[in-house]
């Protein structure tokens, strides 16, 4: 597939907004460690001398999302006046620069804010891009050769696990049937689970309703935050076990609250309910805690998921390899980007570690959808023990919002990365003068916001 022409593709401008929705307010999101989040993003606009635009996102929790905006305005010098056709004819290239600029990468490097910077401007470029091919973002990374989706990821550092002649080599092996499997997903979708029953701040009262709601939207794995209190998790865990019956999947998720020995002792105690993985145990650096749990629950049959909080994908490496995660999820805005997402999918196909996406608000199901996708046409060609997490939040904000039937994501149709937001969300929700907000800092539910976050006004 030949590269967009450079016609009118000159970048002109980069816009990015704090963009923030007061979900504390019901509990949503809460866990072991965010017990008060308020799902937010850093949202990216990337303008063309020709009106093409494209939008991305890096999701947060609020608290900081100015940190990463200010990031991400003193990364524009990297990518305004750039043809936007060069960057993706060398997009390993740019992905090199971008993350490694001489000075900025004291930053990181490839971790932490100036990454989840990264990401929202890279995530922007290729919603651009598929919006040029007039494709879902899924549709063009399946029609790139092998050749041409190895051109896009930089491979530094993870040679010694997958080349870029073995990855195409790989791609080039999972043609065959390749469209039968796309005609597959636009015909049944990809299967989902959801978080969305298990919050921490949730009441007993509202857990019941949302696994009776679930449960009738055909649901058969259903995910509860644990952590804080054995006691209350034994209660909280046994009741969904209830609620959803024993021939239902549960799995739990402590958010990365306990110590290695506290996890296997912990996890122990819930064994009987059967779970079928927990996830962030520990310390999302820790790769060989990671390991040692992994090791210490397989005679359960509980097996380890990490990845949302990886910080790269030589972290993934080392967890892949050291057998640390039995369930690799990677997250769409954590780290570099589709670049970087990439290359993770291929180490996890040759290492054998199934993978199951981190999602959640504010457009992190409508992106990992995309990457999912890719992966059962392009790379794994299975769906087996494979699944999407699904949070029933802010889909409402975005233009092409994913589409859930059955406990199924559909697959995407309309051009992009599904990442574009409408105005009126914008206006009502950018953080501190949308009009919510201010309607908020008014009757007092919020405070108003301290030096450091009128930092971008």
């Amino acid at each position: 597939m030949p590269f967009p022409s450079k016609s009118g593709l000159k970048i002109t401008q980069i816009d990015v907004k704090d963009v923030r929705f007061p979900t504390s307010l019901g509990g949503h999101g809460s866990d072991a460690l965010h017990t008060d989040p308020n799902y937010s993003c850093a949202y990216v606009t990337t303008t063309t001398e020709g009106g093409r635009q494209g939008f991305g996102l890096t999701f947060t929790c609020g608290r900081g999302t100015e940190i990463i905006v200010l990031t991400i305005r003193s990364m524009k010098k990297f990518v305004v006046g750039r043809n936007a056709a060069d960057i993706f004819a060398d997009f390993a290239g740019f992905w090199r620069q971008i993350t490694n600029d001489s000075q900025m990468r004291w930053l990181g490097p490839e971790k932490g804010v100036v990454h989840l910077a990264v990401a929202a401007i890279l995530n922007s470029l290729w919603d651009l891009w598929a919006r040029l091919e007039n494709k879902p973002l899924w549709r063009l990374l399946v029609d790139l050769t092998p050749e041409e989706l190895v051109s896009t990821i930089d491979f530094r550092y993870i040679t010694d696990v997958i080349t870029k002649d073995e990855a195409v080599q790989l791609l080039k092996s999972k043609l065959p049937r390749k469209e039968e499997r796309v005609k597959e997903l636009t015909a049944k979708g990809y299967p989902a689970y959801t978080t969305q029953v298990g919050w921490m701040g949730y009441s007993d009262e509202l857990v019941k309703e949302l696994c009776a709601k679930y449960l009738g939207l055909g649901f058969k794995h259903f995910k509860v935050k644990v952590g804080l209190n054995l006691k209350d998790d034994l209660r909280r865990c046994t009741a969904v076990r209830k609620y959803i019956g024993e021939d239902k999947t549960l799995m739990v998720d402590a958010n990365q609250a306990w110590s290695v020995g506290e996890a296997v002792e912990w996890m122990k105690k819930l064994a009987h309910l059967k779970p079928l993985w927990i996830e962030e145990p520990t310390s999302p650096d820790d790769v060989l805690g990671h390991a040692a749990i992994s090791k210490a629950l397989k005679p359960y049959g509980i097996g380890v998921a990490t990845g949302e909080m990886c910080a790269n994908r030589v972290m993934f490496k080392q967890f892949l390899q050291s057998g640390g995660m039995q369930y690799c999820q990677i997250d769409s805005a954590r780290i570099g980007s589709v670049n970087e997402i990439l290359s993770v999918y291929l180490m996890a196909e040759k290492l054998k570690v199934k993978v199951c996406p981190h999602a959640g608000g504010v457009g992190l199901c409508e992106m990992v959808q995309h990457l999912q996708l890719w992966d059962y046409a392009s790379v794994s060609a299975t769906m087996e023990g494979r699944l999407i997490e699904y949070v029933d939040q802010q889909h409402e904000h975005f233009y092409d919002p994913c589409v859930v039937e059955n406990a199924r994501y559909m697959a995407p149709k309309l051009p992009g990365y599904s990442t574009q937001m409408f105005p009126e969300t914008l206006q009502r929700f950018s953080y501190p003068k949308g009009t919510e907000w201010q309607r908020m800092f008014k009757d007092g539910t919020f405070p108003e916001p301290d030096e450091a976050e009128l930092v971008n006004v």
